[in-house]
């Protein structure tokens, strides 16, 4: 059957199909508010229908069929769960290595996928009068050190992407020298991919540095690497993603989300 691919999408929209897109079926995915929770359902409602989400509170495996929840608390986190326990309870999935990927987002951006989601300004002389007091860490942290894979969700433009950040909330591979994770006692493996408004990004396996992988409907690698704090690793196989489908565009519209709680939601560029 031939494709036929949208043309009214929304860059919110794009990043929740990249994301869905990401995940493989019979993954366990600690699942935030907001775009990747529309992602985790899109995943499950197209190739992934074996997706088990898990949320802050302590939900595991909840079917969402009674519309997305506001909040990782939020009582429809927990409708048809596998069980329900508590947010330590959640946390320790994480710990014990069974969340193969949490989704994750920040202010900031380093070549080594550490975030900043804390502060801008100088550390630690600006940290009690910062120049921009950012909402912290949240479940992110823990998700970034325990999660068995981490996926960055971002705006991306050059003051996000940043050769250094201004306060390290969430760790990436730190300075990317070897073992440094594990060296710090961090036991997940690290970001596995970073979902911009432009591109889909990786790490390099050796020096750990954030690559190319493809490039979003309308962009290049120039104007990716124009949009970039930093000098990214081009490897030769960039690819073009495929722009979303009619069939994609209608479950987050219709579906997932037809009030529009999160994807009607402007991201300011």
């Amino acid at each position: 059957m031939t494709k036929k691919y949208a043309s009214d999408y929304t860059a919110q929209e794009m990043i929740v199909v990249a994301g869905a897109r990401t995940l493989e079926d019979n993954k366990v995915v600690f699942a935030g508010t907001g775009l990747p929770m529309v992602a985790i359902t899109l995943a499950q409602l197209t190739h992934g229908p074996g997706i088990v989400p898990v949320f802050e509170g302590g939900a595991v495996g909840p079917k969402l069929s009674r519309g997305l929840p506001l909040s990782v608390g939020g009582s429809r986190t927990t409708y048809r769960a596998n069980y329900l326990l508590g947010l330590n309870a959640a946390f320790e999935l994480t710990q014990r290595g069974f969340c193969d990927y949490g989704f994750i987002g920040g202010a900031q951006i380093d070549p080594y996928g550490n975030l900043n989601s804390t502060m801008m300004g100088d550390f630690p002389e600006n940290y009690q009068n910062p120049k921009v007091r950012l909402p912290g860490s949240g479940g992110a942290s823990d998700m970034a050190c325990s999660c068995e894979r981490t996926i960055i969700i971002m705006v991306h433009e050059p003051r996000r992407f940043v050769e250094k950040l201004d306060y390290l909330t969430s760790p990436g591979y730190l300075d990317g020298s070897p073992n440094a994770r594990e060296k710090a006692g961090i036991v997940g493996q690290g970001p596995y991919r970073v979902i911009t408004t432009k591109a889909i990004l990786g790490f390099d396996d050796e020096t750990k540095r954030m690559k190319l992988i493809a490039t979003l409907p309308g962009e290049t690698v120039e104007s990716v690497q124009k949009a970039t704090g930093f000098e990214l690793i081009i490897p030769d196989d960039v690819y073009e993603f495929e722009p979303p489908t009619e069939e994609e565009i209608r479950l987050i519209r219709e579906v997932i989300d037809p009030q529009g709680y999160f994807v009607a939601k402007k991201i300011k560029e």
